[in-house]
């Protein structure tokens, strides 16, 4: 299914070692944010760096944080849900690889990986 998404403005933790480091990544990030309660988290992934992200809310201040910012670009993405991705994370690659057989992937964006609870929506940017 194609969604077309806006900008959103993040922080976060660039994950070492790509992102078999994401596990780490997210654990720096949660620690730093305190509360994920109400919070969007997203996983980055442009070929070179993993990113572990959270949406930057009113009255978040990611310097004193000690978080890089950045945005992730919006347009369009083709969507596909991945439930249950704490059991499934090593399903993630080769699903954003079968998405990517089906359309133009567009890799001057990032893909990205949204999560929703135990509901993740996988985001791969298109032309």
């Amino acid at each position: 299914m194609r969604v077309t998404i806006d900008d959103i403005e993040v922080m976060g933790v660039v994950a070492e070692g790509g992102p078999p480091g994401a596990p780490a990544a997210f654990e720096t990030l949660d620690a730093r944010i305190g509360s994920p309660r109400g919070r969007r988290f997203y996983g980055t992934y442009d070929g070179r760096e993993y990113r572990a992200c959270v949406a930057i809310q009113e009255g978040d201040d990611p310097q004193a944080l000690g978080l890089t910012t950045w945005r992730i670009g919006g347009g369009e993405y083709e969507r596909t849900k991945l439930t249950d991705w704490q059991e499934r994370i090593e399903e993630i690659g080769p699903t954003f690889d079968a998405m990517a057989a089906g359309c133009e992937p567009d890799y001057a964006r990032p893909c990205i990986e949204f999560y929703r609870s135990s509901r993740e929506l996988l985001l791969l940017p298109v032309k």
